[in-house]
């Protein structure tokens, strides 16, 4: 059996990469790997955090912005990862008015994954590891199979991870004052 060259796309390849569909990619080791299309649990798990956290954004009145699934973040020469969430600084805000392809340079405040089934190591291991080199301050594990959210301190370049069930209310750093349960994010 021959097996076909992977061809390998450069950053800047990836930045202005447009195959006509409606696809989203992200670039992993110079490949493009393509987005599965969200499952409607995941999508409104996706609605209820983004509204959740846009409200606590106003309540503690930052000039902060929730980004859903549509800005991508550096994380390496050769990868570049479009977490379910992120949450923008101000100057990131102004950054990415003046991007042609919304992808990040510098970490985010916030990034969240919402685990997708058979696709648990994304998350749990290459994108955690990805996302400690990017020196992103928290990262938010949310997993519909495992009824879990883990949310990943970063101290000293390593995640920290607390693990969230049942009735318990989640402990956000960047949202102290957060008022969210577990149960909240499962019976969406």
């Amino acid at each position: 059996m021959v097996k076909l060259a992977t061809k390998l796309y450069s950053f800047e390849e990836y930045l202005t990469y447009d195959d006509g569909t409606d696809n989203k990619y992200e670039l992993v080791n110079g490949e493009l790997k393509v987005m599965p299309t969200a499952s409607g649990f995941h999508a409104l798990i996706l609605h209820f955090i983004f509204k959740m956290l846009e409200q606590e954004i106003e309540r503690i009145k930052q000039q902060w912005k929730v980004m859903p699934g549509i800005v991508g973040v550096r994380t390496a020469k050769t990868k570049s990862r479009i977490p379910d969430l992120v949450i923008l600084s101000e100057s990131q805000c102004q950054e990415i008015r003046e991007m042609t392809t919304a992808v990040l340079e510098s970490p985010p405040l916030l990034a969240v994954e919402i685990v997708s089934p058979g696709n648990a190591d994304d998350d749990y291991r290459y994108k955690r590891s990805e996302y400690a080199v990017r020196e992103i301050p928290e990262y938010w594990i949310i997993d519909p199979d495992a009824k879990k959210v883990s949310i990943l301190l970063l101290v000293s370049g390593f995640y920290e991870a607390t693990e969230f069930t049942e009735e318990q209310e989640i402990k956000s750093e960047l949202f102290p004052d957060l008022k969210l349960s577990i149960k909240q994010i499962f019976e969406v």
